[in-house]
């Protein structure tokens, strides 16, 4: 696909100075950028880099004024980082509008989905699925009986998505998510062996959900697991059964949530945090990487460690952590020196 400096200009309501016919076909770092490739100018450190930069167009702020002669023509915006993430969006729409059945896949005769659907090679959608509108569902994708999916979801190659499941608009699944998969649910009888518990309940995704690749989410024991609205969750996370995340919040990559704990709104969680479950975290509740959390945690709490400490708090003890050596050596001196007072 290739798109003019004026047809660009045009998407991000930006002015042309330079070629407006001139045409790009890919994107680019500026200071690694191409004839035919597109980028942008967001940070003064890389300001050398458009003097000498290949790209044919360069994206840049408004109150730009260039100190030398530049070869690339330039589209003038008021934010050129946001700029370059709207045209970036815009690319990945146009790039994955596709449309149609492929061959060879399975649909049930009871399923149903709307205009704009697209669903890839060797897929799968069993009974009374309901589909939305301009929802793209990618090669071997598994969609189960009694699913749901709301309006401009995409499920990307290798998803599965469990009976009874509930995906809202707007969502964006990546490869290789489950969604629906037995909660760890299993008792132990007198000889310690142990028998499953059926898992019944489901999974909802509420709208504007982001979920990464290889991530799982179980379904419930009873009731729902449910993301709330605008909750991003990175690569590789597990949410067990009828965990519940509040609206908007983000969690970053492998860190797993144990059953039937519930995380309010806004909460930012940070990568390999281990939360045990059947506890409540507020909202807007900050944790830092490789955390445990092993009880309940007030709203615009900031943690820490294993087990997590309140981040300030942390920090002192970090400080009185590194200085023990030192601290035993003074003690052992102490002790020396009162022994040979003793000897005396």
């Amino acid at each position: 696909m290739k798109f003019t400096a004026t047809q660009i200009a045009g998407i991000l309501e930006g002015e042309v100075e330079g070629n407006p016919q001139i045409a790009v076909h890919k994107l680019s770092k500026i200071e690694e950028g191409e004839k035919g490739s597109l980028t942008f100018l967001a940070n003064p450190k890389y300001t050398s880099y458009i003097y000498s930069t290949k790209a044919s167009i360069t994206i840049v702020n408004k109150d730009f004024i260039p100190e030398q002669s530049l070869s690339t023509t330039l589209i003038k915006v008021e934010d050129a980082y946001k700029s370059f993430s709207k045209l970036l969006e815009y690319y990945n729409q146009v790039k994955n509008n596709k449309v149609g059945v492929e061959s060879p896949s399975f649909i049930s005769e009871s399923s149903r989905y709307g205009e704009g659907f697209y669903l890839g090679a060797f897929s799968y959608l069993g009974e009374n699925v309901k589909i939305g509108e301009n929802v793209k569902v990618y090669p071997n994708v598994y969609i189960g009986d009694n699913v749901t999916i709301g309006d401009n979801v995409m499920i990307f190659a290798g998803a599965k998505i469990y009976s009874e499941s509930i995906i809202g608009d707007n969502c964006t699944i990546h490869s290789g998510v489950i969604i629906g998969a037995d909660g760890f649910g299993f008792t132990p009888n007198a000889k310690g062996e142990y028998s499953k518990v059926p898992q019944t309940g489901n999974v909802i995704l509420e709208d504007n959900v982001d979920v990464g690749a290889g991530t799982t989410i179980d379904r419930a024991t009873l009731g729902s697991t449910i993301l709330r609205k605008g909750v991003k969750l990175d690569n590789q996370i597990q949410i067990a059964h009828n965990v519940e995340i509040g609206e908007h919040t983000a969690i970053a990559a492998q860190t797993g949530i144990a059953g039937s704990t519930k995380i309010g709104k806004h909460c930012l969680i940070g990568g390999q945090v281990g939360i045990v479950g059947h506890i409540t975290i507020g909202d807007r509740v900050k944790i830092q990487a490789q955390s445990g959390i092993g009880r309940n945690v007030k709203d615009d709490e900031v943690l820490q460690g294993s087990p997590a400490l309140n981040y300030g708090d942390f920090n002192k003890s970090y400080v009185h952590f590194k200085n023990l050596p030192k601290l035993v050596n003074q003690i052992s001196n102490i002790e020396k020196k009162v022994e040979g007072e003793q000897d005396k």
